[in-house]
């Protein structure tokens, strides 16, 4: 037996014998056409590789590796194969003898091969490498960091060597490409002030980049992704690259690079133009492949026309089937971005999603929550079957975090009610929890305060409780903060009713503790957070003021509008007005692009610009042209009208003498919204509009003039028109009686068009001295008439 086997195996050996040649083994090598040639040349190998030789193989495997399709299967194909253990035996053979760029070149290759971070082999390299550290030049260091962060070793003592040597080395370094790939590398051990390095040595080496540079542009978004920095001038540099080279970037590169930029916040309206056309031409060929074209609807999707949207929602529903349980995620998520109503196609992912609900975790639990409830889907099996899945990771789970998500997706669902199982979970985790955790469980808790109408006496106390302690365990985690930006790390998570109720004082205060620490760098963030507090710190806000004069270089166009909001939400000019606005303004003459495209946000706001314009500056002789976007706007119910409104509505009709004379809810000219509008003739007597009717607690039907750019002409001589505006408490700021800006440039605007202005403070209509109806009547009619009844 033992002879037939020998026979056999010799005359194999005979048949694959090749004379080996007399040119040296590298030279063979390079001239192998894949990998099988590089395995045979191995096994005949005479004599024990060299380590030229070990770097020569395991380069052209890895060449080889970038020509093939399916990656997976290659890798285990080089890893399994025979010879490959002989190449790592000779390697390991070699280990000190090596030059250092074949040295990491090896253990990348290996690592690329997928060898186990704790292979004995890949350990002995790495430990060569950590001796040879400080000799490695900026290339050879930027692959060696690669390899650590392929190993997930971001945070080890050997990538805070590496940040070490960048952090001294930084001035001479001057290959773009090997700085992007170490600052990709290293960005999790480096400080706020080396951040900030690296950041200009970047921008002053970028104006070397071409447009082919693709890759150096991907890393340098994705450096700013790891450190949270969404530096303008390197984004946009970076997105000249990606418009100059689309044409080149595959469907992998533009759904990552989209991926980027919103996590980033930057909106680059140019590129979603050309990457929009580069995505439509792809889909026919990924219409064949689910993968791919699961990327292509979730990339294309939100930003593509109608007409694009219907092609995608139709292929999506033939291939609904194929998709895993990733990809029906993927699109359901998708879907929630585009606020889909196609219920044949949210029907038929929701039924494909069904059958892999056991498989998600839990923050894939909550994505499902969530995107479900947003596209008002309804199906009582698939909310069960969600229910008890969400509580068994609840009651499994100890991490906060993972709690905080599995409660937020518990609120979400419909009919939910907070059992007491939720209840002592998150009690039990509130001293681990950060300042986004408490936030999110704060709206969770609130969220079923209003939702849950059968919540009884004993729960409903259990909730308040909560609240209590969540409020100790908010200022509690300011008062830890000891810079600003940790500050900010937890203001940042701040959100909703718990900022504007509970901590809006602690924060500013803790805020201001730090004040000198606003700089060019975060001044727009810290501006735009005190924007929603309403909370009026002057001594932020001349900060504010004082940073953007003196250092508008460090600050960039994009980030003016949040830099000025709060001095207009709040109505508050600083000491140094006039250089401060001028310094705002000329920033923004230098970024001159309009977007081809506007959400109505961007528009309303616009809208807002041009008419005050056209009212305070009227020698700059503007054109009003928003006729037609206001009429679309406000061409719509305005909604109910509060008890304080009905009450004045109802006194004003008794005053005047009659509905006919008063009108709700009407436009000025230019389209302000006015409450209740009246005229009064020369003598004070009350004239009558035309005949409406009001539907009880509903504001009627909004009043069209025939020319709503300029003041109403048509009045009796000396008659006037009187606005009267009730201002509720989101008029003025949250701790001073101060009334915010947008009421008081209304005001100013009615004012200019011709009205007398008659506002009426909640805090005075609220309060003591008017707290029966004869007080409100002469206080409405001292107002209007000048004299209260006798």
């Amino acid at each position: 037996m033992f002879c037939l086997r020998g026979l056999s195996l010799l005359s194999r050996r005979a048949v694959q014998f090749r004379p080996f040649s007399c040119e040296p083994l590298i030279i063979q090598m390079q001239n192998c056409t894949d990998e099988e040639q590089v395995f045979d040349l191995i096994e005949r190998s005479p004599a024990m590789l060299s380590d030229p030789q070990v770097g020569c193989a395991f380069n052209m495997l890895r060449q080889f590796q970038k020509q093939k399709t399916n990656l997976e299967k290659n890798i285990e194909f080089v890893r399994n194969h025979p010879q490959f253990l002989t190449l790592c035996n000779a390697t390991a053979n070699h280990i000190q003898a090596m030059g250092d760029d074949t040295l990491v070149d090896v253990l990348y290759s290996i690592r690329q091969f997928g060898v186990e971070s704790h292979h004995p082999l890949v350990e002995a390299l790495v430990t060569e490498a950590w001796k040879r550290l400080e000799r490695f030049d900026t290339n050879v260091l930027s692959i060696f960091s690669t390899c650590l962060a392929d190993q997930h070793l971001y945070f080890s003592p050997l990538m805070g060597k590496i940040a070490d040597i960048v952090n001294r080395n930084l001035e001479t370094i001057q290959d773009l490409r090997a700085l992007s790939v170490l600052m990709v590398s290293i960005s999790s051990v480096i400080s706020h002030c080396f951040q900030e390095r690296l950041v200009n040595k970047t921008e002053l080496l970028f104006d070397g980049v071409d447009s082919s540079k693709v890759n150096i542009a991907r890393r340098i978004l994705l450096f700013l992704r790891n450190v949270k920095c969404s530096y303008y001038p390197l984004l946009e540099r970076c997105n000249k690259v990606f418009i100059g080279s689309m044409s080149s970037l595959d469907l992998e590169a533009v759904c990552r690079i989209f991926s980027l930029y919103q996590f980033l916040q930057f909106h680059s309206f140019e590129f979603i133009e050309v990457a929009r056309r580069r995505l439509v031409e792809m889909i026919p060929w990924s219409s064949g492949h689910p993968a791919s074209f699961v990327r292509l609807f979730t990339t294309l999707g939100p930003v593509a026309g109608p007409e694009i949207r219907k092609q995608l929602k139709s292929t999506m529903l033939l291939m609904s089937e194929e998709l895993s349980g990733q990809q029906v995620l993927t699109v359901l998520i998708a879907m929630e971005d585009m606020e889909s109503r196609n219920a044949h196609l949210i029907k038929k992912i929701a039924s494909v999603l069904y059958k892999h609900l056991d498989t998600y975790k839990s923050i894939e639990l909550l994505k499902i929550t969530q995107a479900l409830s947003c596209l008002h889907f309804q199906n009582k099996e698939l909310f069960m079957k969600l229910r008890e899945l969400i509580l068994s990771h609840l009651e499994a789970s100890v991490m906060p975090s993972e709690i905080c998500i599995l409660v937020s997706a518990l609120s979400m669902l419909p009919s939910s009610h907070l059992d007491q199982t939720a209840l002592s979970r998150i009690e039990a985790i509130l001293p681990q929890c950060d300042f986004k955790e408490l936030s999110d469980i704060v709206v969770s808790l609130l969220r079923w305060i209003q939702n849950d109408h059968t919540c009884l006496a004993g729960p409903a106390r259990q909730q308040l409780n909560l609240l209590r302690k969540l409020d100790h365990w908010g200022h509690h985690r300011l008062q830890q903060s000891t810079s600003l930006d940790l500050l900010w790390e937890e203001l940042k998570a701040l959100k909703g009713e718990w900022l504007q109720e509970s901590l809006v004082e602690e924060s500013v205060a803790a805020l201001e503790h730090f004040v000198d620490e606003i700089d060019g760098t975060n001044v727009a963030k810290i501006a735009f957070f005190l924007s929603k507090t309403n909370y009026l710190s002057t001594v932020i806000l001349d900060r504010i003021a004082s940073v953007v004069v003196q250092q508008i270089e460090k600050i960039h166009p994009f980030s003016i509008p949040a830099t000025i909001l709060p001095f207009s939400v709040l109505n508050y000019d600083p000491p140094q007005k006039d250089e401060f606005l001028g310094a705002c303004v000329q920033c923004l003459n230098s970024y001159k692009v309009l977007p081809s495209s506007l959400s109505a946000r961007v528009q309303f706001r616009l809208m807002e610009l041009n008419r005050a314009v056209c009212l305070e500056c009227p020698e700059f002789q503007t054109p009003w042209f928003h006729d037609r976007f206001c009429q679309g706007h406000y061409n719509k119910d305005v909604g109910v009208m509060t008890g304080a409104q009905q009450q004045i509505y109802k006194m004003l009709a008794e005053i005047l003498g009659g509905h006919r004379c008063v009108k709700a809810s009407t436009l000025s000219p230019y389209y302000h919204t006015v409450d209740f509008e009246c005229i009064l003739d020369k003598r004070k007597k009350p004239l009558p509009y035309g005949s409406h009717s009001l539907t009880p607690g509903k504001s009627p039907g909004i009043y069209w003039e025939s020319n709503t750019s300029r003041v109403e002409s048509r009045l009796p001589p000396e008659s006037e028109r009187i606005a009267l505006e009730f201002l509720d408490v989101r008029a003025f700021c949250s701790n001073i009686p101060h009334l915010k800006g947008k009421s008081a440039m209304k005001k100013r605007h009615l004012e200019i068009l011709g009205y007398r202005v008659i506002q009426v403070p909640y805090v005075d209509w609220n309060s003591m001295a008017l707290s029966t109806q004869d007080a409100r009547m002469d206080y409405l009619r001292q107002h209007i008439f000048g004299t209260a009844k006798s």
